[in-house]
């Protein structure tokens, strides 16, 4: 057993533990998860681009931003808002990204079959996206702020029959607006997590 694992398991190491570190670990842990996404999400949104063809990624070319159910871009005034506040909405949007993301991957593989790392990426996006969710939600336990209550299952399947009737292109165009989205609020988290990880900005 690794020394790294021993702290993990080892009641009586983690009965040295005072609460203070203990929060800053996860704190650390979620903030370094975050990071991480936020590399994943860029790369997810620069695979979905490739196999869209043109106009997609053609210089000058700006889409429609389409409204999607259930999640809107970081507000404007996010950044002002109190930490533990900013960390809620973070929170709220992670957990509306994984059924969109679906919905996402399954016209894709009927728009490009072959596109599998593309698949793959759409997949494992969402499964991150639920990981860094209940990774935050966990810190804001650990703050003692309150966290919201069950909320309304996503209009997923809404907007997987509107992608079906909307045709190719407003398919495409939603996708890319919801891997825009994703990566959006995982950099979104990742900035409000440093807010609170030690040596992070005041």
């Amino acid at each position: 057993m690794s020394r790294r694992e021993g702290n993990l398991e080892d009641p009586q190491a983690d009965s040295s533990i005072s609460p203070l570190p203990h929060l800053e670990s996860k704190i650390q842990q979620t903030h370094s998860l975050a990071r991480l996404l936020t590399k994943y999400a860029e790369q997810l949104l620069q695979e979905y681009v490739q196999h869209q063809g043109d106009p997609f990624g053609l210089p000058g070319f700006s889409p429609p931003r389409l409204p999607v159910a259930d999640l809107s871009a970081p507000a404007p005034g996010h950044a002002g808002l109190p930490v533990p506040e900013r960390l809620r909405l973070d929170e709220a949007a992670l957990a509306a990204l994984p059924p969109l993301l679906d919905v996402v991957r399954r016209r894709q593989a009927e728009l490009n079959p072959r596109a599998l790392r593309l698949l793959r990426r759409l997949e494992d996006a969402a499964r991150q996206a639920r990981a860094l969710g209940a990774a935050v939600e966990a810190v804001l336990a650990a703050l003692g702020a309150e966290t919201r209550g069950p909320r309304p299952e996503p209009a997923a399947a809404a907007i997987a029959a509107a992608t079906v009737t909307a045709g190719v292109f407003p398919a495409k165009v939603l996708g890319l607006r919801v891997c825009g989205l994703y990566r959006e609020w995982v950099s979104r988290t990742e900035a409000d997590l440093g807010q609170l990880a030690p040596g992070g900005p005041a």
